[in-house]
């Protein structure tokens, strides 16, 4: 550790899967191999028989293998063009390749499209024959869960022409956005030097021990999307519009019914979460107060949220960094420990601080090849430390179902969470039990209260944010003042009284990329599901110690093949749509207040 200045973050192998990047002819022969594929699985299901007879269900189980190893492969298309594109927002060939992938991606839920259909018109008798099948034996629930989903959507062929649509409307809004915000550049001042620097850049000032600095970032962002602002505002009602439009032929009340369906989880239990969440983010007040007094603040601004308490001037080499992940891991599983040590060793994280990449911080799975590979963007803070933990416990979840079939090996974004915040809290918890020093445990306390206080209150609001889009969007266009108000709304009730009201952040929705994924609306609940489902296993994780480890894998290895309440159910016993699992949760995340506040008062 250096107190100063740390070696640069290392960039990531890609070479090992194709070399050459988005020129690569290896790549390109995977692509047309799969496009191969594609054709044939097309050709395939235009004759499918009805299951009438062994003959039959040897086909349908053959094509449903075939359509796993296309999910497997296309993922590896998508998941490689996003790193090629993420690494350097200017290399227009991977931009390319990024949207072909969109193309195949497209024509292989066309397939399950049509798998969908063709499921419905198969009795309940011949289904279960087919669910008996040796081949279909881990994937009964994915299927059975196919075909019950089947039956709230629109006539094929409407289903099949709103994916086609949907590749050059709503992806393509995600696209745009994408590159727009790669695009952005802006002039920071640093002492008596300017430098251009990226939005993925900016993000990380804003956790910097300077007030002035971490300001200077909040207004250069809003400078940076200014131009923009009319534009990202047009992107936001398409993509809006277009879910609205399409949800309301399936007779679906609104994208939420999606998100519930992608999350496999119950509304009774989402709403039960964030009825407990607002019931205890108050507690969570003497901790901002607190906050403001060590940085000798009266107001606490949207700029001030991430600012680093403690001993905000020790910086961790990656090397470090990573080391110390691996070590804090090891006092509870070595297989776990052991994966982190192989991840980091094979280079499978791009770390470097520079220009020209895009922001934030993600874990995307290799299909076929069976790896993962982490973008983040590292300077050396305990933030970013807690970042490469949580994205490694990401890519530690996708190596525990790396061997299981496709369709077995989908978990749902609430669920996917549980092994990130679950590396992260081992990490936090380890480091806190080896120092004493007032100053350290500040820093480190700090860090777990934030991010209670980030799930609570930001997600909270990106989540009624959403919310009121849609019922906006209903009525109209909304424009850039209009989606402004909307949002400070969402944040008057998320954040209450731990943000001063001049503190808000109006323009959030402009620079938050995740309002304009298009994958699946809501991408903001099943964070804070995870979190707080995350710290019920890690709860049982502490009262068991080491004999949990099995069972913790376990656990993983079933969150592709179960709902989140029957998951939470066989492995803890619990039922999610009740209160007290929320309440425990909850509490156990402010459970450090007290002891922040007595560590500050004393050093004040």
């Amino acid at each position: 550790m250096s107190a100063n200045k740390i070696p640069p973050a290392p960039t990531w192998d890609l070479d090992s899967i194709f070399p050459g990047g988005s020129t690569s002819p290896e790549f390109k022969k995977h692509r047309e191999k799969t496009d191969r594929s594609l054709k044939r699985a097309e050709k395939l299901f235009s004759d499918l028989p009805d299951l009438k007879n062994q003959d039959a269900v040897t086909r349908w189980a053959d094509m449903i293998e075939l359509l796993q190893s296309l999910e497997e492969n296309i993922q590896l298309i998508e998941a490689l063009a996003g790193c090629l594109v993420c690494q350097n927002v200017d290399d227009t060939p991977a931009h390319a390749i990024a949207a072909e992938g969109d193309v195949f991606a497209t024509r292989w839920k066309k397939l399950l499209s049509q798998l969908e259909a063709v499921s419905l018109r198969q009795s309940d008798t011949n289904w279960k024959k087919l669910m008996t099948e040796p081949r279909m034996s881990g994937i009964v629930f994915y299927l059975d869960e196919l075909r019950t989903i089947a039956r709230s959507k629109l006539p094929l062929e409407q289903e099949q022409l709103a994916l086609d649509l949907a590749v050059d409307g709503l992806h393509a809004w995600n696209r745009l956005y994408d590159k727009t915000a790669g695009d952005i550049k802006v002039d920071f001042k640093v002492g008596k030097k300017t430098e251009k620097i990226s939005m993925g850049q900016i993000a990380t000032k804003m956790s910097d021990a300077d007030r002035a600095v971490r300001q200077q970032a909040f207004e250069k962002m809003y400078e940076g999307w200014k131009p923009y602002i009319n534009q990202t505002a047009m992107m936001l009602n398409a993509i809006a519009g277009f879910r609205l439009t399409l949800h309301t032929k399936r007779g679906w009340e609104s994208p939420l019914v999606e998100a519930l369906q992608i999350g496999r989880l119950k509304k009774k239990t989402l709403d039960t979460m964030w009825r407990v969440v607002a019931e205890v983010t108050p507690q969570l007040k003497p901790y901002i107060d607190a906050k403001k007094r060590l940085l000798g603040i009266d107001k606490f601004s949207w700029y001030d949220q991430f600012a680093p308490c403690g001993k905000a001037d020790k910086l961790y080499s990656f090397e470090d960094a990573g080391n110390l992940i691996v070590d804090h891991a090891r006092g509870f599983s070595d297989d776990m420990a052991d994966f982190f040590r192989m991840a980091l060793d094979k280079r499978w994280v791009e770390a470097e601080n520079r220009p020209g990449k895009a922001g934030g911080g993600w874990c995307a799975g290799m299909g076929p090849v069976k790896e993962s590979r982490i973008f983040m963007t590292y300077s050396g803070t305990f933030e970013n430390l807690l970042t490469l933990s949580h994205e490694l416990g990401h890519a530690y979840h996708h190596h525990v179902l790396k061997d299981h079939p496709a369709f077995a090996g989908g978990y749902p974004m609430c669920l996917a969470e549980t092994a990130s915040i679950f590396s992260e809290t081992l990490t936090m918890d380890a480091a806190l039990k080896q120092t004493t020093e007032p100053m350290e445990r500040i820093l480190l306390i700090e860090q777990k209260l934030q991010a209670a206080y980030t799930m609570f209150c930001d997600l909270h609001c990106r989540y009624l944010f959403e919310r009121d889009l849609y019922e906006a969007r209903r009525e109209g266009v909304s424009g850039p003042d209009k989606l402004s108000e909307i949002m400070t709304s969402a944040q008057e009730r998320a954040f209450g009284s731990l943000l001063d009201k001049d503190g808000y952040h109006p323009q959030f929705w402009a620079t938050k990329l995740h309002f304009y994924l298009s994958g699946l609306p809501y991408y903001n609940f099943p964070y804070t599901f995870g979190f707080l489902f995350a710290g019920g296993v890690y709860d049982r994780a502490h009262k068991e110690g080491a004999a949990f480890a099995d069972k913790y894998r376990a656990l993983l290895a079933d969150t592709g093949s179960m709902t989140c309440e029957q998951l939470a159910r066989k492995h803890l016993g619990v039922d999610l749509t009740r209160e007290d699992f929320w309440l425990d949760a909850c509490r156990r995340a402010v459970a450090d207040v007290d002891e922040f506040v007595k560590l500050v008062k004393e050093i004040s």
